[in-house]
C-alpha cells in the first residue's frame, strides 16, 4: 500500500476583488513531480483496443447469455480477434454508407457486444460515438438525435419502435439504422416509410466484409464521444470527451491499481451492469480491454442480476449505491431468519474482523476464521470469485461501505467522478479503513482543490476545509456541445467547477458532503444541506428512500418517504395492523412510527433542531426514472419531485 495518499502542490489563498478563497491544490503521489508521461501504445481510445487485440487475440473479450425458450443459458464468448474483425467490418460498412470523419453515430440499447463493436468502429474510423440513453424516454432521445445531428444509429430491436414513434421526429433525419439483431418486417417497413435504410446486424457486417476499408485512426485531441448527461433539470448536456481524455483515464487507472499487491490480470472478469451510455461503465470496460481481460454482460433484467452473478462469477463489479444497499438489505434479511444464537455469533465475528481491519490488517488476514464460518456465504452470493467492488455515481452510506468491506471478502472502494471528468477523479485505497465514508485521493492525471462558497458557509481555508470541488487535468472535458455559455460558466481559469461540495483533510482525502445547488434557506434564515440530510436519514431500516423538502417560506422540514416493504410488514405484524402495503402506507400510526425513527437518527447524529423532519408523506411506489423523479444514476430531480408531490406537501404543512 502507498505510504502517502496525495501531495500538496500549491498553497491555498484568500480571495481578492470579490474572488472566492481557494484551498491548497492536491495531486496523486504518482504525479508529485508532474503528471506521468503518456504511453505510446495508448494515446487514443482506438489504440487501447487495437493494441489489446494484437497482444491478446485468443483471449475471451465479450460474453453474453443466450436465451432458449426465454430462459438465459450459459455465457457465450467472442475473442479479441473475433471482435476486432467485426469492428473492421462495421467501420467499413459505415464508410460504405457515407459516414465521414467526424460523423455522429448514435447507439441506443442495453449493454451487449454489438454496443462495443459499434463504439470501437467509431473509434477506429474517426467517427463520434453518441450514446442514446436506454433509461430515458423518447423525448430525450429525440432531443439528442437533433442536437448532435446524428446520421446513423445502432439500435436494440426493442427500441426501434421508440425511434420510429411520433414522439421522435428527429429520427426522420437519420440516413440508416442498424439493428443489434434482426428487424421484423413491420419495423423495417415503418423505417422505410420514413426514408431510413435499415439493416440487420449480419447484413451490415456482410456489407463491410464485401467492401473493406482500412481504419482511419483518430488523433489524441479528436472528439471521441459526445456523452449526454441527464441532469436534474432541463435538456441533457452534451459532454465533449476527446480520445486523449479516454486514453489518459485508462492509463491513470492502470497506474493506480499497479501500486497494490493484488494485480489485475487477463483472468479477471467484469460484470457489465451499469449502462454503457454512462461514462463509468465505459471506462471500466476500456480498462479491461487494455488488460486483455473479459467483460460479461448482464441479461438486461435487474431482477435477474443475482443469476448473472452466479453464472458469470465475476472478479470485479461496479454499481451505484442503490445496488449495494440492496445487497446489504439481502444479507440483513437472511440474518433475521437465523436463530438468535447464530445471529449473535455473526455479530461477534463481524466486530472481531472489523477490529483487526481498523488496526491495519488487510481484509484477507484480519480474520480467516470469520471468513470461513460466516462471510464466505456473502462472498458466494456475489458469485464466489469477486475481488473488487466499486461504488460510484452518488455517496454511499458509511454503514453500508463498512459492512461490505468486512463481509464481502473483497476489496471495496468508493470512487468519485463525473461525465465531465471522463470517469474517476478520485478513488479510495483498498483495505484502508480510515477512508470509509470518503471518495479517496486524486487520480494520477488530475489536480484537485476546493473553492469557497460563502453563501453556504463553506471555507476551504477553515477547519475542516470545505468548499466546491474543482478539478483540472488531462481527463477533464473540453466543453459542452453547442453550449459555450454553459462551458464558460463551469470552466474558469482552467478549473472545472463540479457543483459538488467536498471536505478535504490534510492528506488530500476527499469526502463529498453536499451539492451546491441542493441547498435552501428556511424562513428563520438557516441553510439546509439537503443531500447530506438524506444520506443521514436513509440509515433508518424502515426507509427504502427519502426526499427531504423545505423552502424559505417554511421554518420546518418535511419529507416524502418510500417505506421499506419488508420492514413495514414486520412493524404491522408486531402492532396488529393488517392490509396491503399501500393500505399500510395510509396509516397515521405508520407515519408516527417513521417520524419517531427519523427523530432517533437525528438525535444520534446530533443534527440541529431545524434539520429534524417534522412531517412525512408516505409513498408506497418507489421513486423512478419512468415517472421522471430521478436520473438513471438515481439522483433526485428535485423540481420534478416537488411538482409531483406539491399537493401532499401542502397538506402536511397545513397540518403542522
Amino acid at each position: 500500500m502507498m505510504k502517502t495518499c496525495a501531495v500538496q502542490v500549491e498553497n491555498g489563498k484568500q480571495g481578492e476583488n470579490d474572488e472566492p478563497s481557494v484551498g491548497p491544490v492536491y495531486r496523486s503521489i504518482l504525479a508529485k513531480d508532474g503528471f506521468p508521461p503518456p504511453d505510446s501504445n495508448m494515446s487514443t481510445s482506438w489504440e487501447v483496443f487495437r493494441y489489446a487485440a494484437e497482444k491478446y487475440p485468443q483471449n475471451k473479450m465479450l460474453g453474453w447469455r443466450e436465451f432458449t425458450n426465454e430462459k438465459a443459458g450459459h455465457y457465450l464468448w467472442k475473442t479479441y480477434k473475433e471482435i476486432y474483425e467485426e469492428v473492421l467490418n462495421a467501420g467499413s460498412a459505415l464508410q460504405q454508407l457515407g459516414a465521414q470523419r467526424g460523423s455522429r453515430i448514435g447507439i441506443y440499447g442495453v449493454n451487449c457486444p454489438q454496443w462495443v463493436v459499434a463504439m470501437e468502429a467509431c473509434n477506429g474510423y474517426s467517427l463520434i460515438c453518441v450514446p442514446l440513453y436506454d433509461t430515458l424516454g423518447a423525448g430525450a432521445v429525440d432531443y439528442i438525435i437533433d442536437h448532435a445531428e446524428i446520421e446513423f444509429v445502432f439500435v436494440q430491436d426493442k427500441k426501434v419502435e421508440q425511434l420510429l414513434s411520433s414522439d421522435c421526429n428527429s429520427a426522420k433525419k437519420l440516413k440508416a439504422m442498424v439493428s443489434f439483431t434482426l428487424l421484423t418486417r413491420e419495423r423495417s417497413s415503418n423505417a422505410a416509410k420514413n426514408g431510413i435504410k435499415v439493416y440487420s446486424w449480419n447484413e451490415f457486417l456482410h456489407m463491410g466484409k464485401e467492401y473493406p476499408c482500412d481504419p482511419y485512426p483518430p488523433r489524441p485531441l479528436d472528439i471521441c464521444t459526445i456523452m449526454y448527461t441527464s441532469g436534474t433539470s432541463g435538456n441533457p448536456k452534451g459532454v465533449i470527451l476527446t480520445h486523449e481524455n479516454h486514453a489518459t483515464c485508462i492509463k491513470g487507472i492502470d497506474l493506480f491499481l499497479e501500486q497494490f499487491e493484488d494485480k489485475m490480470t487477463v483472468d479477471d472478469v467484469y460484470l457489465s451492469f451499469l449502462p454503457l451510455a454512462h461514462v463509468i461503465d465505459r471506462v471500466v470496460e476500456e480498462y479491461f480491454f487494455h488488460k486483455g481481460a473479459s467483460v460479461g454482460y448482464y441479461q438486461g433484467d435487474v431482477n435477474a442480476l443475482r443469476d448473472d452473478l452466479m453464472e458469470l462469477k465475476p472478479t470485479v463489479f461496479a454499481g451505484v449505491p442503490r445496488v449495494f444497499e440492496r445487497i446489504h438489505e439481502g444479507v440483513l434479511k437472511a440474518l433475521q431468519e437465523l436463530r438468535p444464537l447464530r445471529r449473535m455469533i455473526f455479530n461477534i465475528l463481524y466486530n472481531h474482523k472489523l477490529f483487526w481491519m481498523r488496526s491495519g490488517y488487510k481484509h484477507k488476514n484480519a480474520s480467516p476464521l470469520a471468513d470461513f464460518l460466516a462471510f464466505h456465504k456473502v462472498h458466494a452470493q456475489l458469485g464466489g470469485r469477486i475481488r473488487l467492488l466499486i461504488s460510484g455515481g452518488a455517496p454511499l452510506s458509511t454503514e453500508i461501505e463498512e459492512f461490505l468491506k468486512v463481509t464481502s471478502c473483497a476489496f471495496f472502494v468508493q470512487a468519485y467522478g463525473l461525465t465531465e471528468t471522463c470517469g474517476p477523479s478520485t478513488a479510495g485505497l483498498p483495505d484502508e479503513m480510515t477512508m470509509v465514508g470518503t471518495v479517496g485521493v486524486p487520480s494520477a492525471y488530475v489536480d484537485l482543490r476546493l473553492e469557497a462558497v460563502p453563501e453556504m458557509g463553506y471555507d476551504p481555508l477553515g477547519i475542516p476545509s470545505r468548499g466546491e470541488v474543482c478539478i483540472r487535468g488531462k481527463t477533464v472535458f473540453t466543453g459542452y456541445y453547442k453550449n459555450p455559455e454553459l462551458t464558460k460558466e463551469v470552466i474558469r481559469d482552467g478549473w472545472f467547477h463540479t457543483g459538488d461540495i467536498g471536505e478535504m483533510n490534510s492528506d488530500g482525502v476527499l469526502k463529498i458532503i453536499d451539492r451546491k445547488k441542493n441547498i435552501f434557506k428556511l424562513s428563520q434564515g438557516e441553510y439546509v444541506a439537503v443531500e447530506y440530510l438524506e444520506k443521514v436519514y436513509s440509515c433508518a431500516s424502515i426507509l427504502e428512500d427519502i426526499w427531504v423538502y423545505g423552502d424559505s417560506f417554511q421554518s420546518k422540514l418535511v419529507a416524502v418517504v418510500n417505506p421499506h416493504e419488508g420492514n413495514t410488514r414486520i412493524w404491522a405484524k408486531s402492532t396488529g395492523h393488517a392490509g396491503s402495503f399501500t393500505e399500510l402506507c395510509s396509516l397515521d400510526a405508520l407515519k408516527k412510527h417513521i417520524l419517531n425513527e427519523l427523530k432517533t437518527i437525528a438525535e444520534k447524529n446530533k443534527l440541529k433542531g431545524f434539520e429534524y423532519i417534522k412531517g412525512v408523506v408516505l409513498e408506497p411506489v418507489p421513486f423512478s426514472v419512468e415517472r421522471d423523479q430521478v436520473t438513471p444514476t438515481m439522483k433526485k430531480k428535485r423540481a420534478q419531485m416537488l411538482k409531483y408531490y406539491q399537493a401532499e406537501i401542502d397538506k402536511v404543512y397545513k397540518n403542522l
